[in-house]
């Protein structure tokens, strides 16, 4: 056999390795490309179920307070003698807008304002509507805050929104202690779902 047979084979031979290698490199290609397809369908499944939009969203629209002190008259409601009492206490008022984005209707158990403090938190319960209604005779200056009033306790329906004044009397503490304070938010607590905090983003203002 010449010479040139001998390199001509060795050529096809060389070709044809080629061949198969690069035959074996384009169904690594494919295996990758298919792979690289089903991980980025898994990581968006996981992030569609991973991240549902919360059942309830929320905003408090603005908060008022009224520093006050507090004498009672010395007479119990049978009109008998008492001894008389004399505290500080804020009265709180907030108007809070909630949305329940759920399929099903969605029960409040209470509103809680969170006043931080020094030396703690003080967590106080929202007034029922009776409460609500009676801080207005009590304090007709301020009648301006008489509007709609919202239950601590309502039950919101599928895809609707609720909104109102919740009302809180913050007893034993002073106009001073108030001001002092380092933080605010509210606690909306949902029947058999998580709890959602709202914190306000203007101002408190003091009637």
């Amino acid at each position: 056999m010449s010479l040139l047979n001998s390199e001509s084979r060795e050529e096809a031979d060389d070709a044809a390795l080629g061949e198969s290698f690069t035959k074996g490199s384009g169904h690594l290609i494919w295996a990758a490309l298919a792979a690289a397809v089903v991980v980025s369908a898994a990581i968006a499944i996981l992030f569609i179920t991973g991240h549902k939009p919360p059942i309830v969203t929320g905003e408090i629209v603005q908060v008022w307070a009224h520093p006050c002190h507090v004498e009672t008259s010395g007479f119990d409601a049978n009109g008998d003698a008492m001894e008389k009492q004399s505290f500080d206490q804020v009265l709180l008022f907030a108007h809070i807008r909630l949305k329940n984005q759920g399929q099903g209707p969605l029960h409040i158990e209470d509103i809680v304002a969170n006043a931080r403090q020094a030396d703690g938190i003080d967590s106080i319960s929202a007034g029922g509507s009776a409460q609500f209604e009676e801080v207005f005779v009590a304090y007709p200056e301020l009648a301006a805050l008489h509007t709609n009033g919202l239950s601590p306790h309502a039950t919101i329906p599928a895809g609707q929104s609720i909104d109102g004044t919740v009302f809180w009397a913050i007893r034993h503490m002073s106009k001073q202690q108030w001001d002092a304070r380092t933080d605010l938010n509210f606690t909306i607590k949902l029947q058999n779902q998580p709890s959602l905090v709202l914190a306000p983003h203007t101002a408190v203002i003091v009637q």
